[in-house]
């Protein structure tokens, strides 16, 4: 039987605006006790969070995890799945850019290293998941 081959696919959302500072975003997505409340709604369960990794639901693929690999303070924070919790390996990073005060730039980049075959089954989901994170984080209120 051939080896299953794996592709590395890029999707980026489109780019976000935020009434927010860089710092207030990045303050609050560094720690995965505030993150569920960016999810949307109904399409997750079973949550459990530390400030540095969290797991979760995801009907059909099943159980699924995350931890922060790499942190740039109010510019960059960098997510991995939990090799633990999923098959499904892919890598996740929001980028925050101040353009001005009360205006911060977000752009959610997932990378997911999928069978080649699943690449045209999963492309629009994901790209619909990452501008659907980045509407709820242009409506989010961080300052509390």
């Amino acid at each position: 039987m051939e080896s299953l081959k794996f592709e590395k696919l890029k999707i980026e959302s489109k780019i976000g605006k935020s009434a927010y500072s860089d710092s207030e975003i990045y303050g609050f997505i560094t720690d995965f006790n505030n993150f569920r409340e960016l999810l949307p709604a109904g399409k997750v369960s079973d949550w459990e969070a530390t400030k540095e990794q969290c797991s979760f639901q995801v009907p059909p693929l099943g159980r699924t995890g995350l931890e922060i690999i790499e942190k740039i303070p109010s510019s960059l924070v960098k997510m991995a799945s939990l090799r633990s919790y999923s098959n499904h390996q892919f890598t996740i990073w929001i980028q925050l850019k101040q353009a001005g005060e009360k205006d911060t730039r977000i752009r959610i980049t997932i990378e997911p290293q999928v069978n080649k075959m699943l690449i045209s089954m999963i492309k629009i989901p994901l790209k619909k998941f990452v501008d659907g994170l980045i509407d709820k984080i242009e409506s989010f209120d961080f300052s509390g």
